[in-house]
This record gives structure tokens, sequence and C-alpha cells, in this order.
């Protein structure tokens, strides 16, 4: 099995661990720094001095390059033609990439020189089938959004939600319209009642008086009698 190569990797250096692997990485580290580092020996000597010192230089020409591209219209403003400057930023913007590919490469080398091994990364699960497995809280939790179901449940739930409240605020009224009704007859039973009471009462005292009434009768009666007798 060969040797597993990073995404990155700079164009003619040989993987890590190889043979000419120190070699070909120091030849293109002093590629990477300024021409007047080959001047110095010991960072041929020591291939880990070389790819530190390459690794602070190109990330230098990286945030200069952000730098200048910020700058860029301010500077040169009433100095350059307007299309001139757009120019100017797409030189910028294609400079940019490729040093930024190359501080990505320096730290590649770098770390390989200093015996790390690169293994490839394990492919992570479709997002569809982790979705699947996980519930309303882990989707929630995911960002997520919910499944037309779950949209359609909550729309009943919601809607279930919003009739009982419905009734609840219907209830208290109604409770006071039967509250009414039922004093409303109430009071009219009790009017009633006391109406036909005043009238048996008042049948009671006419009973009364005729029963009463009818003693003197008898005896107004009985002493028309007696005087009648007497005239004869």
């Amino acid at each position: 099995m060969g040797t597993y190569i990073p995404p990155g990797w700079p164009a003619g250096v040989h993987p890590p661990g190889s043979e000419e692997f120190e070699s070909t990485a120091v030849g293109w580290l002093l590629d990477v720094v300024p021409p007047d580092y080959r001047l110095h020996g010991v960072l041929r000597r020591y291939p880990i001095a070389l790819a530190t010192m390459a690794r602070h230089h190109s990330k230098a020409c990286v945030e200069g390059a952000r730098e200048g591209y910020r700058a860029a219209r301010t500077e040169l403003a009433g100095v350059l033609p307007p299309h001139a400057i757009d120019t100017v930023l797409a030189a910028y913007r294609t400079e940019g990439a490729r040093l930024a590919e190359t501080a990505r490469a320096v730290d590649l080398v770098e770390r390989a020189l200093r015996g790390e091994v690169f293994t490839p990364k394990m492919s992570s699960p479709p997002a569809a089938a982790g979705l699947e497995d996980a519930g309303p809280e882990d989707a929630g939790a995911m960002g997520t959004e919910p499944t037309a179901a779950e949209r359609t449940a909550g729309h009943k739930a919601a809607g279930r939600t919003a009739a009982g409240r419905k009734l609840a605020e219907q209830k208290p009224g109604a409770e006071k319209a039967a509250g009414k009704k039922a004093a409303a007859a109430s009071g009219g039973g009790a009017k009633g009642g006391g109406a036909s009471g005043g009238g048996a009462s008042g049948a009671g005292a006419n009973g009364e008086g005729a029963e009463r009434g009818r003693p003197g009768a008898r005896r107004n009666s009985a002493g028309r009698g007696r005087n009648d007798l007497a005239r004869t």
C-alpha cells in the first residue's frame, strides 16, 4: 500500500517517508522563500528550520496581499483610472489565491518533516440518513427544517389548542347567560307562587267567611221563626 498524500501536497515533492522526500522538500522550500535564503547552508542541513522560515514568509505574503487588496482603491484613487484599479484588484485576487495555496502546502511539508503521518479522513455519513434517524429535538438542534408531516401535525395541534381556548373563553359567557335564565325563571315562579298563594289565602278567607256566615244565617232564620210563632 502506497503512502497517503493529503490534498494540497505540493507537486514535485516526494511522498513523506520516501527516500527523496527531504531533498525534494528542501528544493521546493527554497523556491518559496526569497532567493538570498539559498546563501545560508544551515537551512539545507536542517530542513525543519527552512520549513519554519518558509511558513512565516508565506503567511506574511498572504497577509500583505490581503492588506494591499483592502487599501488598493484608496491608495490608487486619482492616480490610476477606475478600470486600471479594477485590474489591479483582479491581480490581487489571483495572486492572493496562489499565495494562500502555497502557505497551506508549506504547512503540510513542515508537518511531514516533523514526523506527522497523514491518514485519509473517514467520509461522514450522508446528511439525509442522519436526519432520518434523528428525532425532532435532534433535528431542531441540528437547525433542520421540520418535515411536511411534522408541520401538518403542528398545525392540527395548534388548531385544537385554538379551539380549546375559544371554548374556554365562551364557557364563562354561557354560564353567565344560563345563570341569568335560571334566575329569571326562579323569579317568575316566585312571583307566580306569591300570586297563587295570595289567591289561596283569599279563597281561604272567603271560605271561612262563608262558613262563619252560614251559622249566622241559620240563627237568623231560627229567630225569625220564633218571632213568627210569637205573633200568632
